[in-house]
């Protein structure tokens, strides 16, 4: 009878173990579940998002939904969209935003093919085998019936010294009589490759895609990887936001906003988008 109440007992314990073992995986499971919904893990899922155009579990809304870009969901997700960690964003700041967005009697709208936006993909190139980095800037551009992602234009620290001009040196000119000498005293120009950017116009802006282009298809340039990509969208009226992809534990993940800056006129516009671009040097 001993043996008989021991091993009900120890069925009852292991049944206890194996319920409570479930329960718990049930629980991580859940908790699983709420942060993948909490992720955005696409780009096209923060744009669905910001416009609030699907739900808390990605499923998209029919346009003729009445939750389809409410503003009420769309403040919602807002909150959600910023990268809690960068103490840099105020949160008045972020408030002013959210005012602009979603108040007034059109809410702006993220538009995918609208313009206005592009991305930064920063990326490893053996340059005679050794590794350089090249930073593309990537654009939407049409296509036929479609869009597709063309680099627009490309910045690398390596291609900095094939512009840069020596302004210590005098002498480094063509005389404005040379064309009464056909032009031959170009001779001197191309004497030496150091100096000959010297003879190029004032206005003349070094174009590193060019140069990239050519370096590919010499095969002197040959891609590596892809290190890091990033957003940056002036698609709201007097802001500027960045998107980044951030990948850590919790609910504050994937694509999030991780800068904002308010422009007060399309001159900060401007400069802002030189600085990004790499052309302030």
């Amino acid at each position: 009878m001993i043996y008989v109440r021991a091993a009900i007992f120890f069925t009852w314990v292991l049944g206890l173990a194996t319920t409570m073992s479930v329960q718990a995986q049930l629980v991580s499971d859940m908790d699983d579940e709420s942060r993948l919904y909490a992720e955005t893990k696409q780009v096209n899922q923060f744009f669905r998002r910001f416009n609030g155009e699907e739900d808390d579990k990605g499923d998209r809304y029919d346009p003729k939904d009445r939750q389809y870009q409410s503003v009420k969901l769309r403040k919602k997700y807002l909150g959600m969209l910023f990268d809690a960690g960068n103490a840099g964003i105020k949160s008045d700041l972020k408030a002013q935003f959210g005012k602009d967005v979603l108040e007034g009697a059109n809410p702006v709208i993220l538009d995918f093919h609208g313009g206005n936006w592009f991305a930064e993909v920063h990326t490893t190139f053996l340059y005679n085998n050794k590794a350089q980095t090249m930073i593309l800037f990537l654009k939407l551009e049409k296509d036929h019936l479609g869009t597709k992602w063309v680099i627009d234009r490309v910045h690398a620290d390596m291609f900095d010294p094939y512009f840069k001009r020596d302004t210590t040196k005098v002498g480094k000119f063509l005389h404005p009589l040379s064309h009464e000498l056909d032009f031959m005293n170009l001779r001197k120009a191309f004497q030496n490759s150091d100096s000959v950017s010297q003879f190029a116009g004032k206005r003349f802006v070094a174009d590193h895609l060019s140069v990239f282009l050519y370096e590919i298809k010499k095969g002197n340039l040959k891609f590596k990887t892809v290190d890091e990509v990033k957003f940056h969208f002036f698609q709201i009226p007097g802001w500027y936001f960045e998107l980044s992809e951030f990948n850590r534990p919790g609910n504050n993940n994937g694509w999030l906003i991780s800068n904002l800056v308010s422009l007060k006129s399309e001159s900060e516009r401007n400069i802002l988008r030189k600085y990004l671009y790499y052309e302030t040097k």
